[in-house]
């Protein structure tokens, strides 16, 4: 699994040490991340329901005990990443079916960037003036990797097909 470009080992280890700083406290994190995504797309929020159980607002969703373990999902997948940064293909076809489950829940290819931006927002609120260019930059990289791996759940015909 390349993103174009693979990750030096220089920002493999900007990655490592800025994950280390923001693992520790997941939910947390996350919701600074999806609080912002529901601020940058709110037509986001009705992907969200649990018992056929729409949310009436960002703040409901982000309360729901369901919804906080979608949180520590997506964390997890995070750091999925970042503790196999030396073989990240190995996550390929997690990542691929993964990407067919968001398909099919209706998600658009097209959101994926705006989770971008909302993980590298996240990541400059958690770690402050050590969000340097370089971390962003290392970070992009390898979420563009993972993103593309997910894509190919959306171009993968269904088994039976």
């Amino acid at each position: 699994m390349e993103s174009g470009m693979p990750l030096s080992g220089g920002q493999r280890a900007l990655i490592r040490e800025s994950w280390q700083r923001v693992s520790g406290s997941p939910v947390q994190h996350g919701l600074v991340l999806f609080t912002r995504l529901f601020d940058l797309d709110p037509d986001l929020l009705p992907l969200f329901q649990y018992n056929c159980k729409q949310f009436a607002s960002p703040q409901e969703c982000l309360s729901a005990p369901e919804f906080l373990d979608h949180i520590r999902k997506v964390m997890l997948v995070i750091d999925a990443a970042v503790s196999h940064l030396e073989n990240l293909s190995c996550l390929e076809e997690y990542l691929c079916n993964l990407g067919k489950k968001h398909q099919a829940v209706g998600v658009k290819v097209e959101s994926f960037s705006t989770v971008g931006e909302s993980l590298l927002y996240m990541l400059e609120k958690c770690l402050g003036a050590a969000f340097s260019p370089e971390v962003q930059e290392a970070w992009s990289k390898l979420y563009s990797a993972v993103v593309k791996a997910m894509r190919r759940g959306w171009e993968t015909p269904p088994e039976g097909d």
